[in-house]
């Protein structure tokens, strides 16, 4: 279950930051304020205004090309989620509606030359390695 808990975070983390840096920023930061409200009232504004300083981030990080930025941002955004769900399981289902929410569609995005799309499911005790770039896996 920690396996499924950790994937989901990074779904959600990878979709909110980049979300953040498109026009529909708004709606980012709306969904993420009421996901806060709803487990941790007296914490959603200082997430929200987290979200804000964030975004600037990955505007910058966006503008100098610099993507370690950014998927230390992911990172971030990706442990604070993981442990909203430790904490909440309930909250699950939330976040997959959090998620659809924030994902264009295709018609409205289409996938920018260069991109990657890297979607998988597992159940049991099974291993999903994926990557966007070189990979090297040893077994020790």
């Amino acid at each position: 279950m920690e396996l499924e808990l950790a994937a989901l975070a990074n779904v959600a983390a990878s979709t909110v930051v980049s979300g953040m840096a498109t026009a529909g920023w708004e709606g980012v930061q709306r969904a993420m304020g009421e996901l806060w409200r709803r487990v941790h009232p007296e914490r959603a504004d200082t997430v929200v205004a987290e979200l804000g300083e964030a975004r600037a981030e990955v505007l910058v990080a966006r503008r100098n090309g610099d993507e370690q930025a950014e998927r230390e941002l992911v990172g971030e955004w990706q442990a604070r989620l993981r442990r909203l769900l430790v904490a909440n399981p309930e909250m699950v289902t939330e976040l997959h509606r959090l998620i659809e929410e924030l994902r264009p569609s295709a018609r409205e995005e289409e996938p920018r030359a260069g991109s990657v799309t890297l979607i998988a499911n597992g159940s049991g005790h099974s291993r999903i390695t994926m990557s966007g770039r070189d990979i090297n896996i040893t077994k020790g």
